[in-house]
């Protein structure tokens, strides 16, 4: 399993699952600890500006009592995210649709070449590629507000 961090710029943080393994509240938090490192390292001005808004979908492990107070302790400001709304989430609507057409075909022998291929696939993306993914959030939000809450069909 790929969990991914990404903002208007470029992939902030990402982690491959071991096989079999399952995202937990625990193990969201630790992740939450390593993608705050690695906000220090690429964005520092962002992490020290107050209302750095961060968005996640409402996933139990996300919505834990220990997810909640580690974001609250990093002083991020939570973007609502409404119940069964995966057509909101950027990293589904536009990161994992692109990547799915960049893998589609490859075989890999380890997780060392999985990593290396989301490697490649992260770095042929442009700036404009990832800003793109993330303005579209406000018209999905529109979408789904003008059609009370159904699915949008792309």
């Amino acid at each position: 399993m790929l969990c991914v961090w990404w903002d208007i710029i470029e992939i902030i943080h990402f982690e491959l699952l071991k096989q079999n393994q399952t995202v937990t509240a625990e193990i969201y938090s630790q992740q939450l600890e390593r993608l705050q490192a690695a906000l220090v390292e690429k964005r520092p001005s962002l992490v020290n500006r107050k209302g750095f808004l961060f968005h996640h979908d409402n996933a139990r492990p996300h919505t834990a009592r220990i997810t909640v107070e580690k974001i609250k302790n990093f002083n991020w400001e939570l973007l609502p995210h409404p119940p069964y709304s995966p057509d909101l989430a950027p990293s589904d609507y536009h990161l994992f649709r692109s990547m799915q057409h960049f893998l589609s075909g490859k075989n890999f022998n380890n997780s060392e070449d999985v990593k290396s291929a989301l490697n490649e696939y992260f770095n042929s993306k442009s700036q404009k590629f990832f800003e793109n993914g993330i303005r579209k959030l406000t018209d999905r939000w529109e979408k789904v507000i003008e059609t009370d809450g159904q699915y949008i069909d792309d």
